[in-house]
């Protein structure tokens, strides 16, 4: 037992090493965060040990909180001046990986070139359509049914400096009904995301490594 115990002791850091920790970007409600942050809460390769927004009242904060992740705010400024702050305090935390769910401020290039390939946005349509700067949440979903497209989805990818312009990952498509709102294709879409984002994200983190 005392070799066993000795073992153990040798072994503690290599394992806390192979964990993988995530920092999750959001500007709004955070209901992906939320859903992103369940889903590894159990698991033994990643975490979620922080959650980063540009608006001290996002509601995203409050799911942090309840869930029990640490939080940090940077304001708009902070982004524009190159995000030092933000690479501060993803140093601290140890943040392997970044995976943005509803984030609206365009991510510095700092960040971009020590987290190259190890950035993921999620965008709710099937890019390269509807995407670019301004085209997010209900704005896309408007811009789906004014196209009368016949399908929408979404579009996991990297992050690049330009805005959905990464190299796509995966792309998970749902139908649009002629009598489809807006709202109806929100809400599909919504559903696609919660089941398939956190799957490829923990696909994608535990292929790739550091």
């Amino acid at each position: 037992m005392r070799y066993f115990a000795r073992f153990l002791h040798l072994c503690a850091p290599n394992l806390l090493n192979m964990t993988k920790n995530i920092a999750v970007f959001a500007s709004g409600s955070g209901s992906n965060a939320e859903n992103i942050i369940r889903y590894f809460m159990d698991s033994e390769t990643i975490s979620v040990r922080l959650v980063i927004s540009n608006r001290s009242k996002a509601f995203v904060l409050e799911r942090a909180k309840i869930l029990q992740v640490p939080s940090e705010v940077f304001l708009r400024e902070e982004w524009e001046s190159g995000g030092i702050n933000v690479l501060a305090a993803l140093k601290k935390y140890g943040i392997d990986f970044i995976v943005l769910a509803g984030f609206l401020v365009r991510v510095p290039d700092a960040l971009l070139h020590i987290y190259s390939n190890r950035i993921i946005n999620i965008h709710p349509s099937l890019l390269p359509k509807h995407g670019g700067k301004g085209m997010y949440g209900d704005h896309v979903h408007e811009a789906v049914v004014a196209a009368a497209e016949a399908e929408t989805g979404i579009t996991i990818h990297y992050v690049n400096e330009h805005y959905d312009e990464g190299e796509i990952i995966r792309q998970i498509t749902c139908p649009v009904l002629p009598a489809d709102t807006p709202e109806d294709v929100a809400n599909k879409v919504h559903a696609l995301e919660y089941e398939h984002y956190p799957r490829v994200i923990e696909e994608i983190v535990l292929r790739r490594g550091v």
